[in-house]
């Protein structure tokens, strides 16, 4: 029997005013580091997230790897539950929103070690995230890989549904 890999990530947001004075959202989402990554925009981008640790609770891993992935400390908010997704390769995903500043140029992501060029048997060093951006909705879309748009769609229809925009 196979385990199911599961991950956890934080989708840290802020509310706006859209065109019509409506509530509207962006959202903090980071370009994925090393060379795969590297030259793609389109379904390059990513929610900070990682993989739950065993026995680890979701809710604890989304913390650690929002503050591993942006080098920075989660800012204090309110955590809104927006479920699950099961990516293309089979791990599940668990996401929340916090609502919350961040300057994304004060980032210092975390790294990996990867053998690069493949097969040169040198080890080199990545981001994780190489770069960390808030983004519309629709630009958010665009950008992040195609099992974790459905978190920006429910966090849209959250916000839309209970929040005043920040300031109003």
């Amino acid at each position: 029997m196979s385990t199911v890999k599961r991950s956890a990530g934080i989708l840290l947001f802020r509310v706006v005013a859209d065109g019509d004075g409506h509530p509207d959202v962006e959202v903090l989402i980071g370009h994925m580091g090393g060379p795969f990554w590297a030259r793609r925009e389109a379904a390059a981008w990513s929610v900070p997230k990682g993989e739950c640790e065993p026995a680890e609770e979701p809710a604890a891993a989304a913390r650690r790897e929002f503050e591993e992935e942006t080098g920075l400390p989660l800012p204090d908010g309110t955590w809104v539950s927006l479920g699950e997704s099961r990516q293309s390769g089979g791990k599940t995903v668990t996401v929340w929103a916090v609502e919350g500043g961040l300057d994304p140029g004060a980032a210092v992501p975390g790294t990996f070690s990867m053998e690069w060029p493949r097969g040169s048997g040198v080890l080199r060093e990545f981001p994780e995230m190489d770069r960390f951006a808030w983004c519309s909705p629709d630009v958010a879309l665009a950008r992040l890989v195609a099992g974790q748009r459905v978190f920006v769609e429910r966090l849209r229809v959250h916000v839309r549904e209970g929040h005043a925009p920040s300031g109003a």
